[in-house]
């Protein structure tokens, strides 16, 4: 499939489909990776909630199974400095929750377990030498940086506004990801926290490609072969799509999560950062409109999740982050392979139609 009107990212990756199956931490795991990658995709392998172990065997796993290029996420945020008074505060919020599902209260809270590229994580890189490499919430520090680029991986970067993807092509990305407001997940925002300055898929990929140099992949909403057609229409070179495999039977999601991907209307998603400290789209849930959305208690990001695991191991329906995007509507209950392959053959039965 050599028709597509931009190939600037299968040249760079070394991809046959331009499809990148979004890296969502705690859904992904090596097998749906395998399943992109062996279709023709770019599949990614997220970090952020893995050990270096746990990486290094899904790496190898992966490894085992496809000799297609591969993508691993790492999220690069700066640690937050303990604030033992706001962790206290948004605990006692929490308490009448606590008391009314029986969960234990004066129990040690629970560490939220999302860890930024390090050493460490650099070391397994170093290893298994993945043909590409993204980040969320912008880059590591240069000297980390350098040693993933000797490597030989392509870099990749997450930006939510213009500003961002200039600073992120300035900084050294091969490719920049812009991800758009409708987007599932985490927002990759890192130079402003304002979200009242994002922008839509369709409004920031136009303006991203008239304001740099390399490639650039379209995230946010894209969930059909429609959407894709339409990113390429917009200048992008490749899309990131995150939603529509958490359809897939690879994705790891639990049963609420896989119910209310099935149940909820497009208008029933939105930002918070109760679940994290850090805002990311997912579908409103009881957590969601009782706390929040948006809730300046929630300790900073890793943090806030912490005190709600004792409520999620109790109802994850109502208390357990339901990542998904604003086009959820559109996801269908076919494989990662079968989808990345209708993706691209719709999209570019499509453009070929222009």
């Amino acid at each position: 499939m050599n028709q597509w009107p931009d190939t600037r990212i299968l040249d760079l990756l070394g991809i046959e489909l331009p499809i990148i199956q979004g890296p969502m931490a705690g859904a992904t795991n090596s097998s749906m990776v395998i399943a992109v990658c062996n279709a023709g995709g770019l599949g990614s392998m997220p970090a952020a909630m893995l050990s270096s172990e746990q990486l290094r065997e899904e790496l190898k796993t992966i490894r085992q199974h496809t000799t297609q290029p591969f993508n691993v996420n790492f999220f690069c945020h700066q640690p937050p400095a303990p604030d033992e008074q706001r962790a206290r505060d948004w605990k006692n919020l929490l308490e009448p929750y606590y008391r009314e599902l029986g969960a234990d209260f004066d129990a040690p809270t629970p560490v939220s377990n999302r860890a930024p590229f390090d050493e460490a994580a650099c070391a397994v890189l170093e290893e298994f030498r993945p043909e590409v490499v993204s980040f969320h919430f912008g880059l590591p520090e240069i000297a980390l940086l350098d040693r993933v680029k000797a490597t030989g991986a392509k870099i990749l970067s997450s930006a939510t506004t213009v500003e961002e993807a200039i600073w992120l092509e300035q900084h050294g990305c091969d490719a920049i990801i812009a991800m758009g407001y409708e987007a599932g997940g985490h927002r990759g925002m890192f130079l402003s926290d304002d979200l009242s300055t994002q922008v839509g898929t369709f409004a920031l990929v136009p303006q991203v490609v008239d304001a740099v140099k390399v490639p650039v992949i379209a995230a946010g909403a894209i969930s059909d072969a429609r959407g894709v057609a339409a990113a390429f229409m917009l200048g992008a070179s490749a899309v990131q799509v995150g939603t529509a495999y958490l359809f897939t039977p690879e994705a790891k999601v639990s049963a609420s999560h896989h119910k209310a991907l099935r149940t909820a209307k497009e208008s029933q998603t939105a930002i918070t950062n109760i679940f994290t400290g850090r805002p990311a789209r997912g579908i409103v849930n009881r957590a969601m409109r009782e706390l929040g959305p948006i809730s300046a208690q929630a300790p900073a990001f890793p943090l806030a999740g912490g005190a709600l695991m004792p409520l999620r191991a109790k109802d994850d329906a109502d208390f357990a982050n339901l990542w998904a995007g604003q086009a959820l509507t559109l996801g269908k209950d076919i494989g990662s392979a079968e989808l990345t392959r209708q993706l691209a053959e719709g999209a570019l039965a499509k453009l070929n139609r222009h």
